[in-house]
């Protein structure tokens, strides 16, 4: 299809889809021009910077945290790839995305990992990024079932509601049900961040390129508020 045939409208499902640096329109600036600022961006963590500023009314009074496999492209191939969060198994090679969201399912928070770490691991570091001051719950699914995790939740000043595995001797008591239930809300931002190609599929070779991919489609989310 000419470049010529594409309207506005066209443009705007390419930004989600993903497109070549050589068909950007060429009345923006070179392409080379382009391609060079948004990695300047990266590696000063703009996006990151901006994700940040929008995320300040969030509402915290309810915290849901999970985790999501995202497969990595033969081309985010190079270098020491355990530096760059992604890791090999029978699946294929992935990257995880460690989410937290405020209570109306929006992102305030994120960390990458390797596709074979388990979450519960990655767990007190994605709670360390959150100020947790004035959070009643913070909720997740049985797969963070941990002491140590339900104690470090406990010690950034909030309480847990994470159910027991069944082989485990503890009650359920301390669950609130139709707080868990609820719980979607990360699911939900994990469906609106895979929308975007670039976040569905990891094509960065760098952590920190990735990181502000993510961000960016964050940030996009908070836009639209």
């Amino acid at each position: 299809m000419p470049r010529t045939m594409l309207k506005d409208e066209h443009w705007t499902r390419l930004d989600k889809t993903g497109q070549d640096w050589t068909r950007l329109d060429k009345t923006l600036d070179k392409t080379e021009t382009i391609y060079k600022a948004y990695q300047r961006w990266f590696c000063s963590n703009k996006l990151m910077a901006l994700f940040t500023l929008m995320i300040k009314d969030a509402d915290l009074e309810w915290v849901f945290i999970d985790g999501t496999h995202i497969k990595a492209h033969q081309h985010s191939n190079g270098g020491n790839e355990n530096l760059q969060s992604i890791s090999k198994s029978v699946a294929g090679r992935a990257t995880k995305i460690h989410l937290a969201v405020d209570a109306h399912g929006n992102p305030i928070t994120f960390l990458l990992s390797d596709g074979t770490t388990h979450d519960v691991k990655v767990a007190p570091d994605l709670v360390d990024k959150v100020d947790l001051s004035n959070t009643e719950v913070l909720c997740a699914d049985k797969g963070y079932d941990s002491g140590a995790l339900r104690a470090h939740i406990e010690q950034a000043g909030t309480q847990d509601n994470i159910p027991r595995k069944r082989n485990t001797k503890s009650s359920n008591d301390h669950m609130d049900w139709d707080l868990y239930k609820a719980r979607h809300l990360v699911e939900n931002a994990f469906a609106k961040l895979k929308q975007y190609r670039a976040v569905a599929t990891r094509f960065d070779k760098l952590k920190q390129s990735d990181e502000n991919t993510v961000a960016l489609a964050c940030a996009y989310i908070w836009l639209k508020l």
